[in-house]
């Protein structure tokens, strides 16, 4: 047991300096899906409203690959499981990844876990402890999305085998990232290569499930994916709880696999060798600008084919929200409280290009505090020892992130549009139409650059304030009129004053407004950074 030594030390100290973030996430999934759940039940009260939701769905390939298997659309708790069970395990998943490999290879890599192991600390230990703590987090969110949903009057069975289902998905992309931890020496690499595979494994549920809406399709390709195997235990629909015995056996192969990879390398080491580059660098990379895109360019194009993945998807099913609403006014409503005036469907791809601009407002965030993790992990002083000065390093990276948000709405926008012209019959049309909605989106998204400058320039210890921020845009700014807030409140979210495009007509005035605060905002945070010290 001498490899576990300190692991009960590292899991406390675990506890200790991500409390405040494990809370957030437990509580954020737990409240987002019992909310949304709620929802659900009130929105589809009557049978007639599910028995139309029903003939809609089951035999529609894209409505199945956006929501989920429909295994029961006559009961609440049938339509919760479709349009929730994919896209909670999907989020859980995510969580569990950045959290495994944050107390693993990004460990490692700062030389924190190098300084550690100068106590007695076991070879395992890390690893050992990041999994318990992902684990625990895990069931926390089971035990509190189990009796979240049994408050929203769902049948007891259903929560549970719906929380279980969703923390087993949690539980597998934990160990899968442990593994991917052991293959590479970065952390960006790793959480980029478990990512990777909840996209596979979401991409193969997607395609499975649309599948089903056929005698003929492939929809045993659900049985791959490990999101597919949280909808398999059909959750309030005679609950197959014999599915979860593949979490634990793939869990144990996994843990089995990791263990023989973290005897096969040195600390901080991956198992994979990385490659040697050049002794002088190219030209084209002395510059600060063709650095941070360096750097940069491979999250990039990672996210971009995410949101090609999003935009066609989202796309494909905007002709037949026109048969949703019209048999459901409720949904009808909805709709046009999140994406305003106009036919039905421009209304929902305002409300989609919305929804994507906040997505696209996560990878700014990511990319824009680049600049704190490099200056945490002491790659700020060599560069800047050189020609290059601090408002050309900084305002490379933020260049970088302005630019890569305008690659991703034109991902999203360009695929989006494709796809609803081609069911529409029109894509000279409504390419432009929907591109235009997304670039619209634009200036919101810069502001939270601004807002991520700002920080890094006068406040670094704070960073994560963006993300509250931008957790913050998503509630008050998406459905601030769903939750009947404040206009004052509602306000605040910059993605609130981009006009509905394409359900509105088209204002400049306050895209200008708002390209102009996220200039000042980066100014002030480009000053701020000249004049304070180097951590």
């Amino acid at each position: 047991m001498k490899d576990y030594a300190g692991t009960w030390t590292l899991l406390r100290l675990a506890l200790r300096l991500d409390r405040v973030r494990a809370t957030a996430w437990i509580l954020g999934i737990v409240l987002f899906t019992t909310a949304s759940a709620q929802s659900n039940n009130d929105l589809y009260s009557t049978a007639e409203e599910r028995e139309k939701l029903a003939e809609t769905v089951e035999t529609n390939p894209a409505m199945l690959a956006l929501g989920g298997r429909a295994f029961d659309l006559t009961t609440t708790g049938g339509i919760n499981a479709y349009e929730l069970v994919a896209f909670v395990a999907t989020f859980i998943g995510l969580m569990s990844i950045l959290m495994t490999v944050r107390h693993t290879r990004a460990e490692e890599e700062s030389g924190r876990a190098e300084l550690a192991g100068s106590a007695v600390l076991g070879r395992k230990a890390w690893l050992a402890s990041a999994l318990l703590l992902v684990t625990g987090m895990n069931l926390v969110i089971a035990l509190l999305l189990g009796l979240g949903l049994r408050n929203t009057d769902l049948p007891a069975a259903g929560s549970w085998a719906f929380a279980l289902g969703c923390a087993g998905v949690g539980v597998f992309f934990a160990v899968v990232a442990g593994v991917t931890a052991q293959l590479t020496d970065h952390a960006r690499t790793a959480n980029g290569l478990a990512c990777a595979v909840l996209g596979l494994a979401y991409l193969l549920r997607a395609t499975g499930d649309a599948a089903s809406a056929t005698d003929d399709g492939p929809s045993w390709l659900t049985w791959l994916s490990p999101i597919g195997w949280a909808q398999m235990m059909r959750p309030y629909t005679d609950e197959d709880w014999w599915v979860g015995l593949l979490f634990v056996g793939a869990v144990a192969v996994l843990v089995a696999a990791v263990g023989v990879l973290i005897g096969r390398r040195d600390l901080g080491a991956g198992v994979l060798p990385p490659r040697l580059g050049p002794v002088e660098a190219a030209p084209a990379l002395r510059s600060p600008l063709a650095l941070a895109w360096r750097l940069q360019r491979g999250s990039m194009l990672g996210w971009a084919l995410g949101f090609v993945v999003i935009g066609a998807a989202f796309g494909g099913v905007a002709d037949g929200m026109v048969d949703v609403a019209k048999d459901n006014p409720d949904i009808d409503e909805l709709l046009r409280d999140l994406g305003g005036s106009g036919s039905i469907v421009d209304v929902f791809l305002a409300t989609i290009t919305s929804l994507i601009a906040v997505v696209v407002g996560a990878y700014a965030v990511q990319s824009a505090l680049r600049l704190s993790g490099e200056e945490s992990a002491h790659r700020t002083d060599p560069v800047l020892s050189t020609s290059v000065n601090r408002i050309g390093w900084a305002g490379s990276h933020l260049t970088v992130a302005a630019l890569g948000s305008v690659v991703m709405l034109t991902s999203a926008g360009l695929a989006a549009g494709l796809a609803h012209g081609l069911n529409s019959g029109d894509v000279a049309g409504e390419v432009p139409r929907v591109l235009g909605a997304a670039l619209a989106q634009v200036p919101a998204v810069w502001t939270l650059i601004g807002l991520c400058a700002l920080l890094f320039g006068l406040l670094p210890r704070y960073t994560a304030v963006a993300w509250v921020a931008l957790a913050l845009a998503l509630v008050v700014g998406q459905f601030g009129e769903v939750l009947k807030l404040d206009r004052a409140i509602i306000n605040l979210s910059p993605f609130t004053h981009v006009p509905d495009l394409p359900s509105a007509d088209f204002r400049a005035t306050p895209l200008l407004l708002l390209v102009l605060l996220a200039a000042a905002l980066a100014a002030a945070g480009l000053s701020g950074f000249r004049r304070r010290d180097i951590a």
